[in-house]
């Protein structure tokens, strides 16, 4: 972040004689300190993940201003890259949240200022139609505007490359230093939208697109081993007022999913998420509504999918005929099983399978995987490093994709894309479990199974909030004391720690140390005699501290003891 001087920052902005009213008022109304200081201190910061932030005028929000002077940093770095990347143009999508619609066409009349043609979404659209759609119109870029799963107050602004992935450093900080030359604010260049229309350099995406989209979609994942099975599975799924209801439901339908429910209060998009806490599909309370619904209509599987429809969620009967919620590891973990054996009965594609997953991620998937022969290689947090390996690998024929995923209920199967894809989750977790069905079990019968063959692992994502103006401090100070003094757990032994940002693995034992080979991040490891992990790393979107804990048990009662212990451990360190 760059820092400003806040109430000279805050003036200019009123004095600015173009100022919308509604922001006019916004700024007059403001009369604490300490607010003008947070919205005009210091920019929004610009990153990997482009922008995030509360809606609203100032310096540190996101508002038109803000998205112009990104597009302008992105307009210079597609310059820089040559004709072609220009000619090529950018496509831009945009999701169900207030403005998101506005910012979209914001920055679509900021490109044509630079002669750059942008194609724009005709209607709201998923993340994962955005990054296929860069990829369709072979544009040079992509921006999708979207804060994903956080508060309906937030927005946000995620910069696609060629390839249809998020940026990686490199990419980032050029298009963040060339944000840095814009002094002023208001000085960004900008047509009008029928300016940009007149020049054509406003265009609005084909409808066929998407269409196109959801089919390839179905011809991908469509288990050929089904056929009638798809009829008997009853199925509830909820947009959660985002933008993945058109999109899930063609493709379900495509499939041959006639049991379709959908909770009607969550089906119309909305960006105050007014029947959810939180529109993230990670919270349990999310789906409620959908395992109300599926409890009256006798279903089998719940979805929920996010506002940008990039990640889903779910619930599914276990032995006793109750819904239970499954967590993004052993979702993770069911699908890699589940398109091992795919692979078993001849669905073969040319190179040899290739499963991705990140490091904070369950070791579960990768035990499954390599028993049946499947390469696994672990990336960074963040599904644009899983983009960009699938990318890589597909420019040298070395490996194709079989499964990418998180644990935070990303899952990615056909490389159609190259971001995580809940309309691709949706159409795979319903064809497992109408396979699994057809087999006489559910999704618990397979995970217990698994677990009594690879062992009893378990997983748990810890938040720290650290807002506030010292959060930063707190978050620097408590990553430094681990890098002092290593994670030790009474009765575990500590074999290793890996540190992301120096780029080593430092063994205990002897201190020896070997360079990692991933890229340098935030990012601390632990690792325990008996496979147990734990990392620690702040958000990149949000104010807290995120610890991950993984195990491994001989039993369910030793995992639950280990995971625990590792879970309240770690809790106090953070804390002190």
């Amino acid at each position: 972040m760059t820092a400003f001087d806040a109430a000279k920052e805050y003036q200019h902005w009123l004095d600015q004689p173009h100022l919308p009213a509604q922001m006019r008022d916004e700024l007059k109304s403001l009369t604490d300190e300490a607010e003008i200081r947070d919205r005009f201190g210091a920019d929004l910061d610009f990153g990997t993940g482009g922008l995030r932030g509360v809606m609203g005028a100032g310096l540190n929000r996101m508002n038109i201003y803000t998205v112009r002077r990104a597009t302008a940093g992105l307009a210079l770095h597609l310059q820089a890259q040559g004709e072609d990347a220009v000619k090529a143009g950018v496509a831009i999508g945009y999701d169900c949240r207030h403005h998101s619609q506005r910012f979209a066409e914001i920055a679509a009349c900021t490109l044509a200022a630079y002669g750059i043609r942008a194609y724009v979404a005709p209607l709201l659209c998923p993340t994962p139609e955005l990054s296929w759609t860069v990829r369709h119109l072979q544009a040079a870029a992509g921006i999708m505007i979207t804060a994903s799963h956080n508060p309906p107050k937030y927005n946000g602004y995620k910069v696609y490359n060629r390839h249809g992935g998020q940026l990686l450093e490199a990419d980032a900080d050029d298009i963040k230093a060339r944000m840095a030359s814009f002094s002023d604010i208001f000085q960004v260049p900008s047509l009008t939208r029928d300016e940009a229309e007149a020049k054509g350099l406003l265009q609005t995406v084909s409808a066929n697109v998407r269409a196109r989209y959801v089919e390839t979609v179905v011809r991908e994942l469509r288990d050929p081993r089904l056929g009638d099975e798809r009829k008997q599975l009853a199925v509830v799924y909820t947009p959660l007022h985002g933008t993945g209801n058109v999109p899930v439901r063609e493709a379900l339908r495509l499939a041959g999913y006639e049991r379709v429910a959908l909770v009607a209060s969550q089906v119309e998009p909305n960006g105050d998420f007014p029947t959810v806490k939180s529109p993230n599909p990670e919270e349990g309370e999310a789906l409620s509504l959908g395992c109300q619904l599926a409890d009256e209509v006798g279903a089998d599987l719940v979805m929920g999918t996010d506002p940008d429809a990039d990640r889903v969620g779910i619930a599914a009967r276990d032995k006793t005929g109750q819904l239970k919620l499954l967590t993004g590891n052993q979702v993770g973990a069911l699908l890699v099983d589940y398109m091992c054996g795919r692979l078993q009965t001849g669905d073969q594609k040319g190179q040899p399978p290739i499963v991705f997953k990140t490091i904070v991620t369950s070791d579960f998937g990768r035990a499954i995987a390599q028993s049946h022969g499947v390469t696994v290689e672990e990336t960074l947090t963040g599904f644009k490093y899983i983009g960009d390996r699938i990318t890589a690998y597909e420019a040298s024929g070395s490996y194709r994709l079989l499964v990418g995923y998180e644990e935070s209920y990303g899952y990615l199967l056909a490389p159609i894309v190259r971001d995580k894809d809940a309309v691709q989750g949706c159409l795979a977790i319903a064809e497992m479990t109408a396979y699994h069905k057809a087999r006489g079990e559910n999704l618990f019968d397979v995970l217990e199974r698994l677990y009594g063959q690879f062992g009893w692992y378990g997983e748990k994502l810890v938040n720290v909030e650290l807002s506030g103006s010292d959060g930063v401090e707190r978050m620097k100070r408590a990553l430094q004391a681990l890098r002092e003094q290593p994670l030790q757990v009474d009765g575990l032994q500590l074999m290793a720690v890996e540190d992301y940002l120096s780029g080593e693995r430092r063994y205990v034992a002897d201190g020896k140390t070997e360079r990692l080979t991933l890229p340098t991040s935030d990012v601390q490891k632990f690792l325990f005699a008996g496979g147990h992990w734990a990392a620690i790393r702040p958000s990149g979107t949000e104010p807290k501290m995120k610890m991950y804990v993984g195990v491994r048990g001989n039993s369910a009662s030793e995992r639950d003891d280990v995971l625990n212990r590792m879970v309240e451990t770690l809790r106090r360190r953070v804390a002190d």
